[in-house]
């Protein structure tokens, strides 16, 4: 059955206030992923964190992504707009994150970290990006409701008709990402971080791998910003683009990891 979307991206409104369900995302993550990590709840921790390392962790985490996230959409994405609206660039409310944006200044985050806690980046990382697909789950399912980021029209009967679009019925591009990025990449990060003859590295690498794999498919059927368009020919985005780095990076890792010991 086709649906037709008619959710409103503001969860509340206060007066002249109005709270939304994007914004909101983030905080449900941080909170989300918080309780998780304190308790535990996967077995991951073995008491390699105290709870004062994961609110430092997630705090500086948040506001890394929040930033590199926003800088990163404007970079990449819209630079031109927002050289004209500058003030704009603040409107986070109004969508428009980069997830590479936001991917590498947490990665710098880390580095600051690792080096002030002296811990070893890598185990760090491998840690922290089990818990990174529920992040993404919850900020694509962000994007359906402000119905952005829609993919191109289709024939299947799964397709979405977003209204402030036009009447096409279309891929919901962002709840396939929501499936890949989300659901089945966290399951992949929690079975490789199970297993017996575990490296340092592995889950780090495999979360790159995955997500630069699972988001280039995708790309296909999502329609690139209309800002930019297809960059190559009139197949690949800017999505496929910055990928690419990302999945020799993961590769990079790997092949580093398999050389390690045991951690």
């Amino acid at each position: 059955m086709i649906y037709t979307h008619d959710i409103s991206p503001i969860m509340l409104s206060l007066g002249p206030i109005n709270l939304y369900w994007y914004g909101a995302m983030y905080v449900i993550s941080f909170l989300l992923i918080e309780n998780l990590m304190k308790k535990d709840t996967f077995c991951l921790n073995k008491n390699y964190l105290d709870a004062q390392q994961i609110d430092t962790i997630l705090f500086t985490g948040l506001i890394s992504l929040i930033i590199g996230g926003r800088i990163g959409y404007v970079i990449f994405y819209n630079l031109d707009y927002y050289m004209l609206n500058p003030q704009r660039v603040f409107f986070i409310w109004e969508g428009g994150m980069s997830f590479h944006g936001a991917l590498i200044a947490v990665f710098l985050n880390l580095v600051w970290l690792s080096a002030k806690m002296q811990l070893s980046f890598l185990r760090l990382s491998d840690y922290l990006v089990v818990f990174v697909p529920i992040g993404l789950f919850l900020g694509r399912i962000g994007n359906f409701i402000n119905a952005e980021l829609y993919g191109k029209p289709t024939d299947g009967t799964w397709g979405v008709i977003f209204p402030n679009v036009d009447e096409q019925t279309r891929h919901p591009s962002m709840l396939y990402e929501a499936f890949l990025e989300g659901i089945v990449l966290f399951i992949i990060l929690l079975f490789i971080s199970k297993i017996q003859n575990y490296k340092i590295g592995f889950s780090t690498a495999t979360f790159l791998i995955f997500y630069s794999i699972f988001r280039f498919i995708v790309e296909f059927v999502r329609v690139p910003d209309i800002q930019i368009g297809y960059i190559v020919s009139t197949w690949m985005t800017m999505g496929h683009i910055l990928s690419l780095p990302m999945f020799f990076v993961g590769v990079l890792i790997y092949l580093s990891a398999m050389r390690s010991t045991k951690l």
